[in-house]
């Protein structure tokens, strides 16, 4: 898994892909909290990464599955995928070590968003006047939900050969994992909370809150390692 892994990094170092998200996902989140006037916190007053908690998964959704919309349809696309297989990996090594490479990614991307939290720290009257306990719990959030969509990339990637194809079911996935629970449970009647307990939403935003539940945490762990086990059924019977 460890070779895979290495291997899934290098690649990425050695290409413009890592280096775009990570700009695009920092210069984008840059301009939405210090640029824009209709999400600026200059212009709200208010010292708050709301605006990066907020909009970071709409962000996520679509540079998740343009990182892993590769990981499993150019090697098919290209025959490396079989002699893939004859070495000697297990299945699971190998979605692991794709899987972890573009979670890492992930989290090196997330990682530098950090100074903004100690810009506002310091912008804040009186100084550090921030909802630490809450911005922990997003950030820990936020970081999870990077990992599903990165399970989910993978997984939409060992669906097809075809790049293209990957990246929109991974996106369209990645939304209705998010918030299409949450649209569903609107015309749900008695049962919309326990439908809208179903989504990422509903965990991620009570994390928000500061409250890192155990039952949030092992339904993001519970439905990664669904997601992997899944591609690992796939991959499998190809």
């Amino acid at each position: 898994m460890l070779t895979i892994l290495r291997k899934e990094i290098n690649e990425f170092l050695d290409s413009l892909i890592a280096y775009v998200v990570m700009g695009v996902f920092l210069v984008g989140i840059g301009l939405l909290i210090w640029i824009f006037p209709s999400t600026s916190v200059l212009e709200y007053g208010y010292a708050s990464l709301d605006t990066l908690f907020g909009l970071g998964p709409y962000v996520l959704m679509f540079l998740i599955p343009a990182v892993t919309m590769k990981s499993f349809a150019e090697e098919k696309k290209a025959g490396t995928l079989e002699l893939l297989y004859t070495l000697p990996f297990r299945h699971y090594e190998i979605i692991l070590g794709k899987f972890l490479a573009g979670f890492l990614l992930v989290i090196v991307s997330i990682l530098p968003t950090l100074i903004y939290y100690f810009t506002l720290s310091a912008l804040g009257n009186p100084t550090g006047n921030l909802d630490t306990p809450g911005i922990i719990g997003s950030y820990v959030g936020l970081i999870l939900l990077g990992g599903v969509f990165t399970a989910v990339g993978i997984l939409a990637s060992a669906l097809t050969q075809n790049q293209i194809v990957s990246f929109i079911t991974s996106a369209f996935l990645c939304y209705f994992l998010y918030s299409g629970f949450s649209s569903i449970a609107e015309f749900g009647g008695a049962q919309a909370d326990a439908i809208d307990q179903w989504g990422i939403l509903f965990h991620y935003s009570s994390m928000s809150r500061g409250v890192i539940d155990g039952t949030d945490l092992a339904y993001f762990f519970g439905l990664g390692f669904f997601l992997i086990l899944l591609t690992n059924l796939i991959m499998k019977r190809r």
